[in-house]
């Protein structure tokens, strides 16, 4: 059986890249286990990745700003703002960009919270514990007490 030629690193890296967009510290961690390359004496020596790195970032194939949008975009119908801010951060998106987030979450996050709340129960709690339970699940999804509330209350409303 033919054995498969090891890949570079950079073709790692292209192949991540082709697949979705990443963020510097997402990539990096990815690509870390296999910057090591064996030499002719099989002592491992270390392979320049923050020159890699820097390299998809100048050419434009490697962008925290894509990765934060592409990010928000696929989890805004879903998640709260609380818990799309944590993804963020885990993902490595520096500070700055999440702040420059934060506004469009905060503005479509009742909008997201109803459909939310809407697509899982659609109908209001008849007593304590079937509220504290949808109280538990919205949370859960990273939306506020505000928000939540809001979403109760103008669902009491219309009953």
């Amino acid at each position: 059986m033919r054995k498969k030629p090891e890949l570079s690193l950079r073709a790692r890296a292209l192949q991540c890249l082709a697949r979705r967009e990443y963020s510097r510290a997402e990539l990096a961690a990815k690509l870390r286990p296999y910057a090591q390359i064996e030499d002719d004496f099989e002592q491992l020596q270390p392979v320049d990745l923050d020159a890699l790195l820097d390299d998809l970032t100048a050419r434009g194939w490697l962008s925290d700003a894509r990765a934060a949008t592409q990010l928000l975009h696929a989890r805004r119908p879903r998640f709260g703002a609380q818990r799309i801010t944590r993804e963020m951060r885990q993902k490595g998106i520096g500070d700055e960009l999440i702040e420059q987030a934060l506004p469009a979450l905060k503005e479509t996050e009742l909008e997201s919270a109803r459909g939310v709340w809407q697509r899982k129960f659609g109908t209001v709690p008849k007593d304590a514990n079937e509220k504290a339970r949808q109280l538990r699940f919205m949370q859960s999804r990273g939306f506020g007490f505000e928000v939540i509330f809001k979403v109760l209350q103008s669902h009491d409303a219309e009953d």
